[in-house]
């Protein structure tokens, strides 16, 4: 007997899309050209090609996991990476055991940042083509007229999944100053990543967005409530509570980790991917253990202190589903 269609099951396939902060995934080798003294042998971290290939097996281990327990066992199709040194670290992360045979490639740019840590992007090559890729300088001034050199917005459009889609991805100049006095900065990040999304609107109107990054501010501050008036939608928004977040503080959780998407994704269309549900990656493996910083992300280093930790950040990732 042929059922009405009202009666026929759905067919539903889940796919997730993630943000990372690995925590300064440096390598060993000495770069002259940035600040990276830090991660060296001979440094007070002694960091070296073993310590350097546990940080990589550990990242991988949190990329391969992330969200399969929504997508029957889908690692991510795309995430956004913040604290990468460079090219040679995102190849050695993509060839690791746990992520060779997903098939990850990056998109990357080196940024001016001091330190040297950028930005950038994996994405499973079964599933995505990048159709275009750069980046964008985020030029910022001190109040006395000096440059701060910071992380420029990474843009990367593609096909997924037979769906055009444009990604930013970015990591805004942190709070170290103070949240108050440095606020500038981020309302500086927000609204240069309103005028990349404004042009690329106009070049082709009907493009959906997803934004990403470490925007050190959480969803309720000014920068990100800025960003949002473009007309996207910020479903880490309930995430963020007084015992749960991606970094602590000084005993204070945050959410400075974040997707935040067009609102197309939630018109529930059919063929399309629409919007399911948003996530903080926290189980219990990426958690310190012990002591008062138990419940708290396992870092690589606590100061100088090394704890062969993972980062300390947790990761976010948002479900999307399309209907068939």
């Amino acid at each position: 007997m042929k059922l009405p269609n009202f009666f026929k099951k759905k067919k539903k396939s889940l796919y997730t899309i993630a943000f990372y902060n690995v925590e300064n995934l440096f390598d060993h080798i000495q770069d002259t050209n940035i600040l990276d003294t830090d991660f060296i042998p001979t440094s007070d971290r002694k960091w070296d090609q073993n310590r350097y290939e546990k940080k990589l097996n550990k990242i991988a281990k949190v990329i391969a996991s992330i969200g399969t327990s929504d997508t029957h066992k889908h690692p991510p199709l795309i995430i956004g990476l913040a604290e990468v040194e460079n090219k040679k670290v995102l190849k050695d992360l993509v060839n690791t055991e746990a992520l060779s045979s997903l098939k990850y490639d990056f998109v990357h740019y080196n940024s001016p940042d001091e330190r040297g840590i950028d930005t950038a992007l994996l994405y499973r090559k079964n599933y995505v083509n990048i159709t275009q890729s750069k980046s964008h300088e985020l030029y910022i001034e001190t109040p006395e007229g000096i440059r701060d050199f910071t992380r420029d917005i990474l843009q990367v459009s593609c096909t997924l999944l037979q769906e055009q889609i444009t990604f930013l991805v970015n990591h805004w100049p942190s709070r170290r100053d103070g949240s108050g006095l440095t606020e500038y900065k981020r309302l500086n990040a927000a609204s240069k990543n309103k005028a990349i999304l404004r042009a690329l609107s106009k070049e082709q109107p009907n493009q959906r967005f997803i934004v990403m990054g470490d925007f050190n501010d959480d969803p309720h501050d000014n920068s990100i409530k800025s960003l949002i008036e473009f007309g996207l939608y910020n479903p880490m928004e309930t995430l963020l509570t007084k015992s749960k977040g991606t970094t602590k503080y000084k005993g204070h959780w945050n959410l400075f980790d974040q997707v935040i998407i067009s609102h197309s994704f939630l018109k529930y269309q059919k063929k399309k991917l629409n919007f399911k549900s948003a996530s903080i990656y926290d189980p219990e493996f990426l958690k310190q253990r012990h002591g008062k910083y138990k419940g708290t992300p396992h870092r690589t280093f606590g100061g100088r202190n090394y704890t062969g930790g993972y980062s300390d950040h947790f990761p976010v990732y948002v479900t999307l589903e399309k209907l068939e």
